[in-house]
């Protein structure tokens, strides 16, 4: 059975955020006096947002008493760079296309604030082909609590069975699973350090974002 929607998790799935994250956490660095790192030391927790960033450039763990100080330090100098380097991933646009041409919905489930995941997808010109967008700050609980994806059917009026999410992170399999839906790993993501994608209890691993179509058995 064709599923009604499709959701994506944001970062490391639909959007290459990475180098704006990174970016962000070497203007904090540098207003530290600590010199910039390269981009590949951030990339795999890129998909943690704050919490990875801060975990990469500066052994930060979020009980550290500097953390919340940090933190908004940092997402201040990120919200000023949201869109400097950031893109979609390479055959992410032709793979929305296709659905859009088979009448699947699509939508976003992501744990970034609506402040920043909102202006990002606008500026990508993206938002207004959303048929749901759930942000971090869109319920009480963050992934991998099923409660924002539930929140997503719910919107969309479907059934949870009757939609896939698309993720980069266990949690997302996780929320994924505990809401009910299928739930694909995306390979090309962020995936996060020491990560095993074949242990997640994915339905499947998707090495490219073209092997969506193929998982559906979709032209």
């Amino acid at each position: 059975m064709r599923p009604r929607a499709i959701l994506f998790d944001l970062d490391g799935t639909l959007v290459d955020s990475a180098p704006d994250l990174a970016g962000a956490a070497n203007q904090l660095r540098q207003q530290h006096g600590l010199e910039a790192l390269p981009l590949e030391t951030y990339r795999p927790r890129a998909g943690s947002g704050a919490r990875g960033m801060l975990a990469a450039g500066f052994g930060l763990s979020a009980d550290a008493p500097v953390y919340e100080v940090m933190r908004q330090a940092f997402l201040a100098l990120y919200e000023q760079r949201l869109l400097q380097s950031t893109t979609v991933f390479e055959a992410i646009p032709s793979l929305l296309a296709r659905l859009e041409e088979l009448d699947c919905a699509w939508g976003v489930v992501t744990n970034k604030a609506l402040y920043l995941a909102e202006p990002m997808l606008i500026g990508l010109d993206l938002r207004h082909r959303l048929s749901v967008l759930v942000c971090g700050d869109s319920t009480p609980h963050l992934k991998p609590h099923p409660a924002p994806l539930l929140e997503a059917a719910r919107r969309l009026g479907h059934a949870a069975d009757q939609c896939i999410y698309v993720g980069d992170d266990e949690r997302d399999m996780r929320a994924g699973r505990s809401a009910g839906m299928k739930t694909l790993a995306a390979a090309w993501g962020y995936l996060g350090p020491d990560s095993k994608i074949e242990d997640w209890g994915a339905d499947a691993v998707l090495q490219s974002p073209g092997d969506l179509l193929n998982w559906l058995d979709l032209p």
